[in-house]
């Protein structure tokens, strides 16, 4: 099973990127979906996960300018970041609570860079 993330890179602040995120392998089901970042001395932190029914929650710093979705045919999250300010500057790393080859686990991806410019 994998993870990969893609999107990330240099912004201009007000920018509007989107992230997505890829699971691929022997997957039988994706439950809670998530993006976390980390900024450069601090600690990663969540900044939206959707359950597979499609409930969302936020960090209060990004409610308003990000929207996380997923494609549940495609195996697929995203994040639409709008309205990006410097303090975005991080990486970002998704996660998911999956099943596959009849084992449950948490599994990350490798993690996408999102510098904001101002």
């Amino acid at each position: 099973v994998q993870l990969q993330a893609s999107g990330g890179g240099l912004v201009q602040a007000g920018g509007s990127p989107r992230l997505s995120c890829g699971a691929s392998g022997s997957i039988f089901s994706i439950n809670d979906m998530g993006w976390y970042r980390q900024a450069p001395g601090r600690f990663r932190e969540l900044v939206a996960s959707v359950t597979s029914g499609g409930t969302t929650n936020y960090a209060d710093s990004v409610k308003g300018r990000f929207t996380i979705s997923r494609d549940n045919v495609k195996n697929t999250m995203y994040l639409q970041m709008n309205s990006l300010r410097p303090e975005d500057t991080a990486v970002y790393y998704c996660n998911a609570d999956l099943v596959a080859s009849g084992w449950e686990g948490i599994y990350w991806g490798q993690g996408t860079e999102v510098t904001v410019s101002s």
